[in-house]
């Protein structure tokens, strides 16, 4: 089963807003909960809603915080995943330091991409022999990539590896992600996408149109086989 559930709202503002709803919804009744995060303007929003006006109704000591990719960069600088969700989220919640598990973006990128897979193995609990997580938040480029993986580096889709190194196709920068295998045995993907320049990638992604298979993001298919794809008008417009 491949399905692919769409959420659309008015802006950037409202996607944030509806997601932050549908994650407290979510989580009620959980006790463990793993999840990776990911980076960008929504989830920007999204962590400060939830800092703003979730903090006290989510339970945050049962939850397990990753991120999905990260910039080749020490913490507090200002492209770091991490540093932008400590901002905003991290620093203005009651969520216990060892349940922060962050990509030490400072370090080797190999040697980090090796590490971050064992501290993900340690603490994932595992399906199948692979870390299975609960949910995974994803954003997609301008070009169809997702986490880190880009579309010239296709064969991080494939790795066997929980984690690899990429680079990103205009700066060059060295950036860790998760590998596609690990992506699609998550339980649940979210996706969250906003503004007009995903709006021709979402149409090809979301209708299978010729050529889809070029773009990382079309090729996120969870285990249990639904993708939730949060977006904006913007982004949604040219769908049919």
């Amino acid at each position: 089963m491949d399905t692919k559930t769409t959420h659309i709202y008015k802006d950037n503002p409202a996607v944030a807003a509806a997601f932050a709803e549908w994650l407290v919804d979510w989580l009620k009744g959980r006790q463990r909960t793993t999840i990776a995060l990911s980076g960008g303007s929504t989830p920007k929003l999204l962590f400060q809603l939830l800092a703003e006006n979730y903090a006290n109704q989510i339970d945050w000591s049962g939850i397990h915080l990753f991120w999905g990719d990260e910039r080749c960069v020490a913490p507090n600088h200002a492209d770091s995943n991490y540093g932008m969700t400590k901002a905003l989220l991290l620093d203005h919640i009651d969520i216990p330091a060892n349940n922060v598990h962050r990509i030490r973006g400072e370090e080797a990128p190999a040697a980090e991409a090796q590490r971050y897979g064992q501290e993900i193995q340690s603490v994932v609990s595992a399906v199948d022999g692979r870390p299975a997580f609960d949910l995974i938040l994803l954003g997609m480029g301008g070009d169809g990539h997702t986490a880190s993986i880009f579309p010239h580096e296709m064969h991080l889709l494939e790795e066997k590896e929980i984690c690899g190194v990429a680079t990103h196709p205009e700066s060059g920068q060295n950036r860790i992600t998760i590998n596609g295998p690990i992506i699609n045995h998550a339980y649940l993907i979210s996706f969250l996408v906003t503004g007009s320049s995903k709006a021709e990638k979402v149409k090809i992604i979301l209708e299978k149109q010729a050529g889809y298979e070029a773009f990382p993001a079309a090729h996120v298919h969870p285990k249990d086989g639904i993708t939730h794809w949060f977006m904006d008008e913007a982004a949604a417009a040219l769908l049919s």
